[in-house]
């Protein structure tokens, strides 16, 4: 029996696998005897040896192939794949993983869809919006938590459909939430997300900053205004603000000595991809108004402190006064 598993949703695909290993047999068993192959540039006769061979003290055999039929493999081999897909032992479980949706005339996905044929196809798409919210709170329930909607929102928003990374961040909020004993003391809350993950809060900021930088005043406050809506501290919000000015007033001052980005990463530690976003983002000003922009942020940071200003108000006039 083969199983075709395609889309950009690889987590959920990835799970159901696994769901459907622990009803085929003990799992130690079961792991040696289970081959996982790269699916780019594999030989099928490499493929069908390991399906053909025996389970050891298992029921069956688990092959797992990734990426095959996405990576452009040789017409012939894919042929020959399908012609030993008609006839594949039941002694075997094959799983190819595609990471990208196939197209609805694929070759493979037409000899699944047979009567005759022992083949399963399912296709995981992206999850977002109210979905990936709903998923948010489901898995947070499964591991015994509970999550505020703004919080799921938050994480939704700026984690965009990365599940992996956002069951990462669920159990290491929900553990947060037990108490000593093991007890639950209260549901996860924006405030947690701020605490605990940090970059998933700023993950957005480049959005903004880049805004501001093409002076485009209506999707800075919107960004704004949404950032506010899902519960994020506006400290947080100018503190994201200030390390992102000084961020562009260092790689703009290494560009104009000519340096290039790896050097620029290098010298400031910054990673080399956030160098690349804050290169682009600082050919939108001068070096004089990031400057000016960062004496304004240290100046607002005063006024705040003494009591001589309300910061959503000046974070507001800030956007207004940049775009």
């Amino acid at each position: 029996m083969f199983y075709i598993f395609h889309g950009e949703n690889t987590h959920g695909a990835w799970e159901t696998l696994n769901t459907i290993k622990a009803k085929i047999g003990d799992p130690d068993m079961l792991s040696l005897n289970t081959t996982q192959l790269n699916g780019k540039g594999l030989r099928v006769n490499d493929l069908m040896d390991a399906c053909n061979a025996m389970p050891f003290l298992a029921p069956k055999r688990i092959v797992i192939v990734e990426n095959y039929f996405t990576s452009s493999p040789d017409a012939k081999e894919v042929n020959t794949l399908l012609d030993y897909l008609a006839q594949i032992p039941d002694s075997a479980r094959l799983f190819f993983i595609e990471g990208k949706s196939l197209k609805s005339n694929s070759k493979a996905l037409k000899l699944a869809a047979k009567e005759e044929v022992a083949g399963v196809v399912r296709k995981f798409e992206p999850l977002a919006g109210p979905k990936l919210e709903q998923w948010i709170v489901k898995r947070t329930t499964e591991k015994g938590g509970k999550m505020h909607p703004a919080a799921a929102r938050m994480l939704a928003t700026n984690a965009g459909n990365d599940l992996g990374l956002l069951d990462n961040e669920i159990e290491k909020m929900v553990l947060y939430r037990l108490g000593a004993e093991g007890e639950e003391v209260g549901e996860i809350s924006p405030q947690d997300v701020q605490l605990l993950s940090p970059h998933i809060a700023e993950v957005n900021i480049f959005d903004l900053v880049d805004a501001l930088g093409n002076r485009n005043g209506a999707q800075a406050a919107r960004l704004l205004q949404q950032k506010l809506n899902e519960g994020a501290e506006p400290f947080l919000i100018f503190s994201m603000f200030v390390r992102q000015f000084r961020m562009m007033i260092q790689v703009k001052e290494l560009i104009d000595r000519n340096m290039r980005p790896p050097e620029i990463s290098k010298e400031t530690k910054i990673h080399s991809f956030v160098v690349g976003k804050v290169a682009q983002q600082a050919k939108s000003f001068s070096m004089r108004q990031l400057e000016q922009v960062y004496s304004h942020l240290l100046d607002i940071d005063v006024r705040v402190k003494t009591g001589q200003a309300d910061l959503v108000t000046a974070l507001n006039m800030l956007v207004f006064n940049l775009s």
